[in-house]
């Protein structure tokens, strides 16, 4: 924790330049002397790092040095994709290395680049709940999304409006629709791909027996194609009304 502890703080310093003691601790969720702590570190393992007293005082790097290590480790890389959605990063355990691969990828940015995309970040939200609804957190959230991330076969109690039944999955991913998430999942006996809402998912059981995910199985081009199936269904009846003037 204190090693990536230090390298947040490289890592801001360098994407951010000047930065307070105060502010450190803040975005670190540290003390204030916890964070003198670690400059002290840093300076005496060779990090450049200055310090000015003040009204404008803070901590910044030597200008014109840079660290290189910027490479995310695989909880990073996982989370990068959630890296501008807090809500979902946070729902699935992501928060935290969702902001740290963040901070990564702004800091190996040239000053430009990196201007820009901070003014981007602040100028643009995404909400992912729809209208009148409140955040769906399901129960086994984490556990079916570990489940995905290692290809590993899940048992669980589904209950839907036919009933509640016995399902052995293999998890193939997570969409997050209108606020509410869902598990594309192959199932014995079945051709095709199905959907269940976890919500839904009562009980859950992890299998140490993984899977072989389909080479070819592309997650977004099926929900699309599974959302289009469920639309015509849902309107396969067509009628041709005739109107006049009587009604």
């Amino acid at each position: 924790m204190k090693a990536s502890r230090l390298l947040s703080i490289m890592m801001m310093l360098q994407a951010r330049g000047r930065m307070t003691a105060p502010a450190l601790a803040a975005a670190l969720e540290v003390s204030e002397r916890t964070i003198l702590r670690d400059i002290d570190r840093l300076s005496a393992a060779g990090v450049p790092i200055w310090g000015d007293r003040g009204r404008n005082g803070g901590f910044q790097l030597q200008d014109g040095w840079h660290t290189d290590l910027t490479g995310l480790t695989e909880q990073e890389a996982h989370a990068l994709m959630l890296a501008g959605l807090p809500g979902p990063a946070g729902e699935l355990g992501l928060d935290a290395m969702a902001a740290s691969a963040r901070l990564k990828m702004i800091a190996s940015l040239p000053p430009n680049s990196r201007e820009h995309a901070d003014r981007v970040a602040s100028r643009l939200h995404v909400d992912t709940v729809d209208w009148y609804r409140a955040q769906e957190t399901p129960t086994f959230l984490r556990e079916v999304a570990d489940a995905v991330w290692q290809s590993q076969r899940i048992e669980v109690t589904y209950e839907s409006w036919r009933g509640v039944s016995r399902r052995v999955l293999d998890p193939l991913g997570l969409v997050l629709k209108g606020g509410a998430w869902y598990v594309v999942a192959k199932v014995a006996g079945k051709r095709d791909a199905l959907t269940f809402r976890l919500a839904n998912i009562r009980e859950l059981a992890a299998s140490r027996r993984r899977f072989r995910r389909p080479a070819r199985f592309d997650l977004a081009r099926h929900w699309r194609e599974s959302m289009s199936r469920h639309e015509a269904e849902l309107y396969r009846l067509h009628a041709h009304v005739a109107v006049s003037a009587r009604g």
